[in-house]
């Protein structure tokens, strides 16, 4: 047969998945936007937002209401529009997920990572941690770490902070507190907006900081 032919036909394919990607990445992620148009402003009242491309979406509240001062929300799924990085996100693990990021009016005592080494970003901050010469150690499914002699205090806090962290979510990639900005970053799935009440999430969010504050004091 005509070379030319299956030339056409792979390029056909190529642009099919690459539309049936965007297509998908921007539906999945305006319908969860327009899930959080009613939550939102538990956190605070003026919202930026842009696409960073068709595969991530930002929501950037400067002035938050306390216990945040700043919260920067990335929406990131896989990248499906391009067929070898959809295959490279699926052995890698990659998920689509939420990212919170936070600066807190009151910063956390401690720095330590809680994290999923099965996931893609869990990984990734596990092995930050292990070159900055943390200490390691399970957590229920998870991993613990946190600077050399403070990882029982970074697994009281984590016990402290469990009921709150299981209603925001029931599967972490990533935890992370810090001294520094971002205060409190998280990697999480993303929720299930059909059957989950948008302003009740983001009521929980700010429980969950409200007790990272807590242990502060």
């Amino acid at each position: 047969m005509n070379p030319q032919y299956f030339l056409a036909l792979a390029v056909m394919i190529v642009m099919g998945w690459f539309a049936f990607g965007i297509i998908y990445n921007l539906r999945r992620g305006d319908a969860l936007l327009k899930w959080m148009q009613s939550g939102l402003p538990r956190i605070g009242e003026k919202t930026t937002f842009r696409w960073l491309g068709t595969s991530v979406a930002e929501l950037v509240i400067a002035r938050a209401k306390p216990p945040f001062r700043r919260l920067e929300t990335l929406l990131v799924m896989k990248p499906r529009d391009v067929f070898w990085m959809t295959i490279i996100a699926m052995i890698q693990r990659r998920d689509d997920v939420m990212i919170f990021r936070a600066q807190l009016n009151s910063a956390p005592l401690l720095d330590l990572e809680l994290a999923d080494p099965k996931t893609w970003s869990g990984r990734s901050s596990l092995e930050r941690a292990r070159q900055r010469g943390w200490d390691s150690k399970p957590y229920h499914d998870l991993q613990l770490m946190a600077p050399k002699g403070l990882l029982d205090l970074a697994a009281s806090t984590v016990d402290k902070l469990n009921e709150p962290m299981q209603k925001v979510s029931p599967r972490y990639a990533r935890l992370s507190l810090r001294k520094d900005m971002p205060n409190l970053e998280i990697h999480i799935p993303f929720p299930d907006y059909k059957k989950t009440d948008s302003t009740n999430y983001f009521e929980e969010l700010r429980a969950l900081a409200r007790a990272i504050a807590e242990r502060n004091n």
